[in-house]
């Protein structure tokens, strides 16, 4: 949630300057061959398959081959796809029909439309396919990309979190919302307090708030422009969720920006329309017909573990005193349900709720709330829907539940129990922190004693240090869970940038 405005330094105006800064791949037809600009992805893993995605400079053919080998022998071709302007040259595609729990191999080359003799070198990527057995599971968690000014840096060696993940070799990751900061514009250079420049690669797309379904699709771009964020997508499925700084900070569905100047366009239906085709068009998730832009789903791995990505964002109501006595929207109704009915079908042993805002955390919007949590005392308003939700779980006798989170810009670890609570009616259970991946620090965050949150652990900027540090200072968070095939445990690792081991807890399963 934390928005800071950066005052645009001299050194970004006129054309020559910024020409000078602009990273975009453009179009070039004298090399011949089509170029995959921004590398490969893959996300939203099963058992038999997952989704790629690349993006030409062109219109051109995607085709996609994979193997079981990094050789590619006997490799299998797809149906190749179509991209063009309509999606900004990018395409998704699902492969199926893939072995279980088995690393494949995939290439994408584009072949250009306007001549069939133009085909671009291949790129290759990697990801494993979920098991249906059992098997040991590894997966990290963080959020928050690119945000309060500090973009990519090359000579501080860019998103350094990315290169840290990957040196765990995860089975997947997920991430957990603000992928990108369209609210937040670069400037070439930010002076920092030890006396040192951050010096950032800025696109055109950076330079002011995204309005236009273009500027949006820069963000996500301007992302993949780093070469640690490149070599983590090609190797290691990514599940997106969203939050707000996809669109602007603390937005909600009825907002009109009336008296943000930065913005001309002031419908957030707008706004948030263009984001969210522009967010489905450059990652890897699943479409689903019945709501194209949809972000909430599930994604099972396997007999230990089913992922709930849930939405906290696009169904509710408008951010106030957050204090209804008969509730206020925040999940949405038919969101509410698919949860509740995808919980009680799991027989996952452990079922993580990916949300994109913690639970116990104070958010405020000005005089207002933005998150579900509003101060101390029993639930009213948004924290009808968070209460209603787990009452159902313990009378549901789902077990084993445990939410990840970013959002606020540190890490902590949180456990809740009716015995601290003000609201009584559910079973104990935690909720873990982490990020930024790579934006400024905050922290910490005012609790609410509504459902009896305990820090167990937090880590965020001292006093002294204040507010919006940049990631040269290191706090920088990532979280790290293992799940044991032999014993059903599950670890949890707060960690940060340089791959230091913060805080770690293990959980038993409740078997019974």
């Amino acid at each position: 949630m934390p928005s800071i405005r950066i005052t645009r330094r001299q050194a970004l105006v006129g054309s020559a300057a910024l020409a000078s800064t602009l990273a975009m791949p453009s179009i070039s037809r004298a090399n011949g061959r089509p170029v995959l600009t921004h590398g490969v992805q893959s996300g939203d893993v099963a058992h038999d398959g997952a989704v790629l995605w690349a993006r030409a400079d062109r219109e051109a053919k995607m085709a996609v081959e994979w193997s079981t080998t990094e050789s590619f022998a006997n490799a299998r071709k797809v149906q190749a796809l179509n991209v063009g302007t309509a999606t900004d040259f990018t395409g998704k595609l699902a492969l199926e029909g893939l072995p279980s729990d088995q690393d494949i191999f995939y290439r994408v080359t584009m072949t250009d439309l306007a001549d069939a003799n133009a085909v671009s070198a291949p790129v290759t990527g990697h990801f494993r396919t979920a098991p249906m057995a059992l098997r040991d599971i590894s997966f990290v968690w963080s959020g928050d990309t690119a945000g309060q000014g500090w973009g990519i840096d090359e000579s501080r060696g860019g998103m350094t979190t990315y290169k840290t993940m990957l040196g765990h070799k995860p089975d997947f990751m997920i991430h957990s919302g603000d992928t990108v900061y369209a609210d937040g514009p670069l400037t070439s250079e930010v002076e920092l307090k030890d006396g040192t420049v951050w010096k950032n690669l800025v696109t055109e797309q950076k330079t002011k708030v995204a309005e236009t379904l273009d500027e949006f699709r820069g963000q996500h771009l301007y992302n993949m422009l780093d070469a640690n964020v490149r070599a983590f997508n090609a190797e290691v499925p990514v599940m997106y969720q969203w939050d707000d700084h996809e669109v602007t900070n603390n937005w909600y569905p009825n907002e009109m920006l009336i008296s943000d100047d930065r913005y001309k366009v002031k419908s957030m239906q707008q706004l948030s329309a263009r984001a969210a085709r522009a967010f489905h068009e450059m990652y890897p998730i699943r479409s689903n017909l019945s709501e194209p832009y949809r972000v909430y789903r599930k994604v099972s791995y396997g007999p230990l573990l089913d992922i709930f990505f849930i939405d906290l964002r696009s169904y509710r109501g408008d951010n106030t005193a957050n204090n209804q006595p008969e509730g206020a929207p925040f999940l949405g109704a038919e969101q509410l349900a698919w949860l509740k009915r995808e919980l009680t079908a799991s027989n996952a042993t452990w079922k993580v709720i990916a949300s994109d805002m913690p639970i116990g955390m104070v958010v405020r919007d000005g005089d207002n709330f933005e998150n579900g949590a509003n101060s101390d005392g029993p639930p009213l308003g948004r924290e009808l829907d968070i209460a209603e939700l787990l009452s159902f779980i313990k009378h549901g006798a789902v077990k084993n539940t445990v939410w990840l989170t970013a959002d606020v810009h540190y890490t902590a670890a949180h456990h809740y129990s009716p015995d601290r609570a003000q609201f009584q009616d559910f079973d104990p259970f935690w909720e873990f922190v982490s990020g930024p991946l790579h934006a400024g620090t905050f922290g910490p965050n005012d609790y609410d004693n509504t459902f009896g949150v305990e820090v167990r652990y937090a880590k965020h900027p001292s006093e002294e240090q204040g507010a919006n540090l940049p990631p040269s200072m290191g706090l920088q968070f990532f979280g790290k869970v293992d799940i044991a095939a032999d014993t059903g445990v599950m670890t949890v690792s707060l960690l940060d940038s340089a791959d230091t081991v913060l805080w770690a807890t293990e959980i038993e399963p409740d078997m019974a």
